[in-house]
C-alpha cells in the first residue's frame, strides 16, 4: 500500500445465506483508491453494490480477505474501534439526506463534530464554513423541511466531511433530484473532493456524473472489474 492509499480491498468475500442456500456477493474482490481520486462505482441492482460500500465503511465484516483504511488493518477490530475510525476517517452520503429534522442546516453539520470533541464555537464556524463553500451559508438557520431537495443534499455533503474524513462513501447522492439540480450537487461535491484531497468512491446509475470521474468500476462476477 503507498502512502497515498485510502482504502484498499484484498480478495474480498462476502456471503449470506438465504436458507439452505448460500448467496456469494463478492469472491475474491480487489479494490483499492488513492488520495485525491474520485471513482464511480457503476453497477446494476443485487451486484452487490451496497455491500461494496458497507465494506468500505465498515458497517460489514468481510468472510474473507482484508479492508485496510489509511494502512490500517480494519478485520476484526472491536465494534469501539470500527466505530471510532468511521467517525474520523470516513464520511457518508445517501440517496435520501437524512438530515435530523428537529435541527437547522447548521446544527446537523454541528453535531458530529460535537460528538468528536469540538467545542460548540468551533463546531459552528466550520459548519458555517461548509456552508458557505456548498453556496448555502444563507440558509444555515432553516430546518430540513425548509430546503430545497438540492439544498438538503448539500447539507448532507458538508455533514459527511465536517470531521475532514480522508474517504468519502456515497449511494447514488444525486439520485433523488431532477438532472439539472444533480449537476450542481455534483459539481459542489467534486469541487469539495478536488480540494480537499478525499479518496470519493460514489455509486452512482448516472453515466454523465460517471464520465466525469477519474474512473469507472463495476462488479462482475463477485469481482470489482474496470468498467
Amino acid at each position: 500500500m503507498t502512502r497515498n492509499t485510502v482504502l484498499k480491498l484484498t480478495g474480498v468475500e462476502r456471503h449470506y445465506g438465504q436458507g439452505e442456500t448460500v448467496l456469494t456477493i463478492l469472491k475474491g474482490a480487489d479494490f483499492s483508491l488513492s488520495r485525491g481520486e474520485m471513482v464511480a462505482l457503476v453497477a446494476p441492482s443485487g451486484t452487490g453494490k451496497s455491500t461494496l460500500l458497507h465494506l468500505a465503511g465498515l458497517l460489514e465484516q468481510p468472510d474473507a480477505g482484508e479492508v485496510s483504511i489509511n494502512g490500517q488493518l480494519c478485520n476484526g477490530l472491536p465494534d469501539q474501534k470500527r466505530t471510532a475510525i468511521r467517525r474520523s476517517e470516513i464520511g457518508f452520503v445517501y440517496q435520501f439526506h437524512h438530515l435530523l429534522p428537529e435541527f437547522s442546516a447548521l446544527e446537523n453539520i454541528m453535531i458530529p463534530q460535537m460528538i468528536d470533541g469540538l467545542s460548540k464555537a468551533e463546531a459552528k464556524t466550520r459548519a458555517s464554513q461548509l456552508l458557505d463553500y456548498m453556496r448555502i451559508g444563507h440558509r444555515g438557520t432553516h430546518r430540513p423541511a425548509e430546503l430545497s431537495g438540492g439544498e438538503q443534499q448539500r447539507v448532507a455533503i458538508a455533514r459527511a466531511v465536517a470531521n475532514a474524513p480522508r474517504l468519502l462513501l456515497a449511494d447514488e447522492p444525486t439520485g433523488n433530484l431532477d438532472p439539472g439540480t444533480a449537476n450542481y450537487v455534483f459539481d459542489a461535491l467534486e469541487a469539495l473532493v478536488r480540494q480537499s484531497g478525499l479518496a470519493a468512491l460514489i455509486a452512482t446509475h448516472n453515466h454523465e456524473l460517471a464520465s466525469r470521474m477519474d474512473r469507472r468500476v463495476t462488479i462482475s462476477e463477485g469481482k470489482v472489474v474496470d468498467f
